[in-house]
């Protein structure tokens, strides 16, 4: 059995600025299926909902971006130098709980979306409404990992496709029960989307087509990614 998956980058997306239709900016750029899966860069999804902070560049500036990371942290978990660790108010575990400057403005910085589920949501009703299609849509950002060099693209916010795949008590390749296994489908969708898109390219979204059908559902967010504290080992 052939099973084939293609990764399709959305290009002429042009600068998003507040208040912008993210659904029709697709639709413009993309030809949609049932069962596509568009994956969407958590940068523009910020600056289309106004998620944009100044940042004065002058002498102070990188105290007022520091103080502006603590102001997104629920808690500093590490630090070292100018990097801290923090656990968001979404309950994220990330660099500089998510405040950016890269591929913006200068002298502006992007916070998270307030909650990228419903943002995935709203997208993925408005793409419906416009176009009658049912398609899944993640919402990405990049993520170092522990105990790994570099960095990779994971799902903070998804619609309409699972974040969790729950493979327990179903038998492997040779027969044997599972008994951990659960796949964070939405984290291999972002990263393989970001094959295409890239941190320098200017390509902001891309389509994945041919995504197992049983992954696509009603009910699903990323939060259910978000491993509690009494559960993690590390914290």
């Amino acid at each position: 059995m052939t099973v084939e998956l293609q990764i399709i980058a959305v290009t002429g997306i042009r600068e998003v600025t507040p208040d912008d239709d993210i659904a029709q900016l697709i639709l413009d750029a993309a030809d949609l299926r049932d069962n596509d899966c568009v994956v969407i860069t958590q940068k523009i999804v910020s600056k289309a909902e106004g998620r944009l902070v100044a940042i004065h560049e002058n002498k102070n500036s990188d105290l007022n971006y520091r103080r502006l990371v603590e102001k997104e942290c629920r808690k500093v978990l590490r630090r070292r130098g100018s990097l801290v660790i923090a656990e968001t108010k979404h309950g994220f575990v990330c660099a500089n709980a998510g405040v950016d400057r890269s591929n913006v403005t200068k002298g502006y910085a992007t916070l998270l979306p307030a909650d990228s589920d419903y943002s995935a949501h709203k997208i993925r009703e408005d793409l419906k409404f416009k176009a009658g299609v049912e398609v899944g849509v993640v919402i990405s950002d990049t993520f170092g990992r522990p105990w790994r060099r570099g960095v990779t693209d994971v799902g903070i916010g998804c619609a309409g496709i699972a974040a969790l795949v729950d493979l327990r008590g179903t038998d492997d390749a040779l027969g044997r029960k599972l008994q951990t296994t659960e796949v964070a489908v939405v984290d291999e969708i972002a990263a393989a989307a970001d094959l295409v898109m890239g941190k320098a390219s200017g390509i902001p979204m891309a389509v994945l087509r041919g995504l197992n059908e049983h992954w696509f559902r009603e009910s699903s967010v990323a939060d259910e990614i978000i491993r509690s504290p009494s559960e993690d080992l590390f914290r």
